[in-house]
């Protein structure tokens, strides 16, 4: 179903021609036999930070899940991709709110920044239950397109003990950005 989650081989390419940039990426090493598998944009972003990172030598795989996808269901994909082998690193990307100003493309939403600070704490600290307790239906609203990766996120890391450190959380254009690490 559209909602996903949507699994993107090896060498899948992605590209920013979209975007007027003539960039094109793709996961993991260029492996040429992807079946001509297209990353959506959001993938595709992913793909580039890991090819800046140099990320070519270990076994890469996309995971895609669209905003209807279920709480329950994101945890599970994240168990499931935790379980998968003995050891896996997730870089998650998604947006918080869309809705933080007027010029934002969601307009101003009264509840858009206390929804980006209880994630922007959420992501900082780890919380699990805080990122699988995420409203589905308010973050639809907010045009928070991260809801999903979070909670695959949460799902993934239950029976861990991570810590989480916030890196940045800002909404310039007033869309709400927020980075962090777990180790």
């Amino acid at each position: 179903d559209s909602a996903g989650p949507v699994v993107y081989p090896q060498g899948a390419r992605g590209s920013f021609r979209g975007f007027g940039v003539d960039v094109d990426v793709y996961l993991g090493a260029d492996s040429g036999d992807a079946g001509g598998t297209d990353l959506p944009h959001g993938l595709a972003v992913g793909a580039w930070l890991l090819g800046r990172a140099g990320w070519t030598d270990a076994p890469v795989e996309a995971v895609g899940v669209g905003e209807e996808l279920p709480a329950g269901r994101c945890a599970a994909v994240g168990r499931d991709i935790a379980a998968a082998s003995g050891r896996t690193a997730l870089l998650v990307l998604g947006d918080a709110s869309a809705c933080r100003t007027l010029k934002a493309p969601g307009y101003l939403d009264e509840r858009a920044a206390p929804f980006d600070a209880e994630v922007g704490r959420a992501l900082g600290t780890a919380d699990l239950a805080a990122l699988a307790a995420l409203d589905v239906a308010l973050a639809r609203e907010l045009k928070a397109s991260g809801r999903a990766p979070w909670q695959v996120l949460s799902g993934a890391a239950e029976g861990t003990d991570l810590a989480g450190t916030l890196l940045y959380e800002d909404a310039p254009y007033g869309v709400g950005y927020v980075a962090a690490t777990w180790s």
